[in-house]
């Protein structure tokens, strides 16, 4: 289970950098659903993501801050579901990106499950 974690982690971790890096170079108004977002927090956002892949992986190094790995997960599985409410309330028919968000959100809850129930660090 450990391993499965770590992996997960590792692997949100480049997802959540990869989107961060997006985020600097694309404008909210690139989603028609999320247009909502004002250029200020959406960067924001972006600099948060970053600091989210950091807390996912440095318990590698340095294992007093393994608290940071579900903080994370939870901050990460939080923004999804925002993404979520903002394309719900948008009234946009389409639901891949919903579907997409809802994905990241689960594999960050059981991210977070795993690490403060079933194997902590």
């Amino acid at each position: 289970m450990n391993i499965l974690l770590w992996v997960l982690q590792v692997l949100l971790a480049l997802h959540t950098a990869t989107g961060a890096v997006w985020k600097f170079s694309n404008p909210a108004q690139t989603m028609p659903s999320l247009s909502a977002i004002p250029p200020s927090v959406w960067l924001g956002m972006s600099i948060i993501e970053l600091f989210c892949a950091l807390g996912l992986v440095l318990p590698i190094f340095y294992k007093p801050l393994a608290f940071l790995v579900p903080l994370a997960a939870i901050v990460i599985a939080a923004e999804m579901l925002a993404f979520c409410g903002l394309h719900i309330a948008s009234g946009d028919k389409s639901y891949g990106p919903m579907i997409y968000w809802l994905v990241v959100a689960a594999v960050c809850a059981f991210i977070a499950y795993g690490r403060f129930a079933l194997r902590p660090l």
